[in-house]
């Protein structure tokens, strides 16, 4: 018999102006933190940083990220963080540098603290970095012994980002809540190694929950450029229960899903979670939900902005030849679509989604 395992971040810490305050969070990991950072966000966030840690006893050294998280890049810096002795990684800004200063810290043996800008994935809280080839093609999954330590979100920083990134982390969450349920239909594995507890199926569910209520109204409000409590609601829906609801949830149809498209070129300029949405769908397809909890999420997706079409996803000519090599590869077999409750074939996903494609032409009136 599995163990049912929850597991989850060391503490989550979300509010306004909390990036202000790193420094003294930061102390109590360690004497030198190596902060890991685009130059771009070193440019709106870094003086803020870099004086949160003047009056406390731990100094930081600024690194600027590669654009990829990847073998050489992670190689890179854990060279770095020996140079410079440091004890401690933060990573600060979007899910590829979360997951690349997850695994420095991973190698280097040391915690890490992760201070998200966006929230656009439910990667923050995770023990788990996603590694791509140095192009950018999904390599593997590096399973990691522990959460971050520490998870920052600074709202006031989040709510200037585009609001395409908040929504696209909606797409990300949404997907919770559905491949959670496949995975407690089949009684398989979780990410966190065991079976779904009780616990997180609650948070996954309570993802879902805020999302429907929430969601439509934080866009809105996003888009005006106002931090409103519906924003706070979804940014902790999009990390914190997305998060733990996805790794002690489980992952099935619509990540693997996800990780087909990588294999498309035309797609690249989607972000993860608008791929996990119109995954979603697929998977709901696949597993012929009744119409209207179908349509509920179409309709969702297409009043958040999330692609319910291929073309909608980037895809410009639809083929078979395309759409087979895309399910394909969603099947490859360490990946995570072997967790849905019943087999499932190329052939049966590449009809999924072309029929959610379908569907979603359909309720966009095309």
């Amino acid at each position: 018999m599995m163990a049912n395992i929850l597991i989850s971040p060391g503490k989550y810490v979300q509010g306004a102006g909390e990036l202000k305050k790193l420094g003294n969070y930061a102390e109590g990991y360690g004497k030198k933190a190596l902060a890991l950072i685009t130059k771009s966000g070193y440019g709106r966030v870094g003086s803020q940083i870099q004086e949160s840690f003047d009056k406390t006893g731990c100094s930081v050294v600024f690194d600027y990220f590669n654009g990829e998280c990847c073998r050489t890049e992670i190689d890179r810096l854990t060279a770095k963080m020996e140079a410079e002795q440091c004890d401690m990684v933060i990573g600060i800004g979007g899910g590829k540098i979360l997951d690349t200063a997850k695994a420095v810290a991973y190698y280097r043996k040391t915690p890490v603290l992760v201070c998200p800008t966006i929230a656009s994935t439910d990667a923050p809280c995770s023990a788990l970095s996603v590694i791509y080839t140095d192009s950018g093609v999904f390599e593997e999954y590096l399973f990691l012994p522990a959460n971050p330590n520490m998870v920052l979100m600074d709202t006031e920083v989040i709510a200037k980002s585009p609001a395409r990134l908040t929504v696209s982390g909606m797409g990300d969450a949404l997907a919770t809540y559905f491949e959670a349920r496949a995975i407690q239909r089949k009684a398989a594995a979780t990410c966190a190694g065991g079976q779904v507890t009780l616990a997180a199926m609650a948070l996954a569910k309570l993802c879902f929950d805020t999302l429907m209520e929430e969601g439509v109204k934080a866009k809105i409000a996003l888009e005006a450029g106002a931090c409103t409590k519906s924003v706070e609601k979804v940014i902790e829906a999009n990390t914190l229960l997305s998060g733990i609801g996805f790794e002690s949830g489980g992952l099935a149809g619509a990540h693997a899903i996800h990780n087909g498209f990588t294999v498309l070129e035309e797609c690249h300029s989607m972000y993860h979670g608008e791929k996990v949405a119109f995954g979603t769908i697929t998977q709901l397809v696949l597993e012929d939900v009744p119409a209207e909890e179908l349509q509920e999420i179409i309709d969702f997706c297409i009043e958040l902005g999330l692609p319910v079409t291929l073309k909608q996803l980037g895809v410009k000519e639809v083929t078979n030849d395309k759409i087979m090599a895309v399910a394909k590869a969603a099947c490859a077999e360490n990946d995570t679509l072997h967790n849905m409750p019943f087999e499932v074939t190329p052939e049966s996903v590449c009809a999924a989604i072309l029929a959610a494609d379908a569907y979603g032409r359909y309720f966009l009136g095309e």
